[in-house]
């Protein structure tokens, strides 16, 4: 039996239901710290469509991790305030029991984590790793499972996947572990895999391989995927919308292709500018943006960008601006007083990023 048969019969590819995949409103998350309310989401709202890639930016301490991880209610219960919504399928995530959750995790939504090596379990073998979620969602008998074991691993290219299969993670290099962990994030085909900078630690090419294999198959299975990530050059030619995130918000969302064309929020334009480009000469010093990301536990008044942003005024200092639709394109939204000129701005994407 082939690949294809195995995933048809034991995966069917999902049915088109009409309708968003998955329903973020006004999600807010927060963490209760000696310091007082850490705000790590603020008011969230975005839907995702079936088979669609949002990419979600941000410099580190923006939210983007603990938005994903109030996604998939993978969040520590101690000391956590939560309210909105999140609906994934027709079912409320936020009220959902442990055992509904069960359910859900790795079946119908899976995570790709950020670091591998501390993600997988050190003394196990990666194949029982694989056959775990399989074993339990599917019903297969341990011989089936380690077959598909077996063609998980073929499919996210580890060569000799019969030997690897045996291997603990300590023996596999670091864009192998990374490629063990999309075959556990996709062994029961779910229909949303969040990916959390799921090549952060890994060099150039193989941060290509790796979004490429991922790439392949969401293609193949028809899957939504989330991508977070830190880099612009990655999300630019990997998703279809990007959703820009600062202090808790999203300040900024858009097709891909529009927000490289029309952004309008000055902190977007700051991310962008601070991305390195192999057009620069050799030695010249990176772009920064000036400032320190807003401490969550005491927001500043205002828009939260405003200390750090050149474009500020009083009003920027005094009001939180709301996030508003372009007047060109409702699918373009910004929260900003005071937002830029639609001026182009080409983005030279790194290896990583596979631009044609």
């Amino acid at each position: 039996m082939t690949m294809a048969s195995e995933r048809s019969e034991n995966f069917p590819i999902h049915d088109e239901n009409p309708g968003p995949l998955l329903k973020v409103r006004d999600l807010r998350t927060t963490f209760t710290t000696p310091r007082g309310k850490l705000n790590a989401v603020d008011g969230v709202s975005f839907d995702l469509a079936r088979g669609e890639t949002l990419g979600i930016v941000g410099e580190s301490g923006s939210g983007k991790t603990v938005l994903s991880r109030s996604i998939m209610s993978l969040l520590p219960r101690s000391g956590l305030e939560q309210s909105g919504s999140i609906e994934f399928e027709g079912i409320e995530m936020l009220s959902a029991t442990p055992d509904v959750l069960r359910t859900l995790w790795g079946a119908k939504i899976s995570m790709v984590f950020q670091d591998p090596m501390t993600s997988l379990n050190p003394v196990v073998r990666i194949g029982r790793q694989i056959t775990e979620s399989l074993r339990l969602h599917t019903g297969m008998d341990k011989t089936e499972a380690n077959a598909m074991a077996v063609s998980l691993l073929t499919q996210v290219g580890i060569p000799s996947p019969e030997q690897r299969v045996r291997n603990y993670p300590h023996q596999l290099s670091g864009g192998m572990r990374q490629r063990v962990m999309i075959a556990i994030a996709l062994a029961c085909s779910p229909r949303l895999v969040l990916a959390d900078e799921p090549t952060t630690s890994l060099d150039v090419t193989v941060q290509a391989q790796i979004l490429d294999v991922l790439a392949k198959l969401q293609e193949e299975r028809h899957m939504s995927v989330i991508l977070v990530s830190h880099d612009l050059g990655v999300v630019a030619t990997r998703t279809d919308r990007i959703a820009v995130m600062y202090g808790g918000r999203i300040v900024e969302i858009a097709p891909t292709d529009r927000l490289f064309r029309a952004m309008a929020m000055p902190y977007t334009k700051a991310l962008v500018a601070s991305t390195p480009r192999l057009s620069q000469p050799s030695h010249v010093r990176l772009t920064a943006i000036e400032g320190r990301p807003p401490d969550l536990v005491h927001l500043p008044k205002g828009c939260a960008f405003s200390p750090r942003c050149s474009y500020a005024t009083d009003k920027c200092h005094s009001e939180v601006p709301p996030l508003t639709a372009s007047r060109d394109n409702a699918s373009h939204l910004f929260a900003c007083w005071n937002p830029l000129p639609s001026t182009p701005v080409a983005i030279t994407t790194t290896p990583g990023s596979s631009a044609s």
